[in-house]
């Protein structure tokens, strides 16, 4: 079922695309693919999370799409994701992961759309600060920045 904001069928993105999620899926909009733009991902309904990070001093606020949120959307059916970047990084995160903690795929950091040159326009940003589990180099490689792609393996 789809959340309220896509009551019954995923649209066509409008506006450029930011996302391509394929794979295994069950719902898809251009071809056997999901295709987001940012209008699409803000309609999810954005959640905050502040949180230190490796990447930057002090503490820092992203809002994004929980990506549990995100995976019930498309109907992923998969154990694990595949995220690609931009800048050609790929990282796999098991889908566990965005049922057992918090993940947002991040829109904004303090407020603002995230450039490319500034880890945007998607940023995987795990909630650090609220388990020390979560403070080491196995979920910090999982924070892909500059997401373009994900594939539901």
């Amino acid at each position: 079922m789809l959340p309220s904001a896509y009551a019954e069928k995923l649209p066509a993105p409008t506006g450029k695309p930011v996302l391509t999620i394929s794979g295994k899926i069950g719902n898809t909009n251009v071809g056997d693919k999901a295709v987001f733009d940012l209008a699409m991902l803000e309609k999810l309904g954005m959640k905050t999370v502040e949180t230190t990070t490796p990447w930057y001093t002090g503490k820092v606020r992203f809002d994004g799409i929980p990506l549990n949120k995100l995976m019930d959307l498309v109907g992923a059916k998969g154990q694990s994701v595949r995220v690609l970047a931009l800048n050609d990084y790929t990282t796999l995160i098991p889908m566990d992961d965005f049922y057992k903690f918090p993940v947002i795929m991040a829109l904004k950091m303090n407020g603002e759309y995230m450039r490319v040159r500034d880890k945007g326009p998607l940023f995987i940003v795990y909630p650090y600060d609220s388990s020390a589990e979560l403070q080491n180099q196995i979920y910090y490689s999982r924070s892909a920045w500059q997401v373009s792609k994900i594939i539901i393996e």
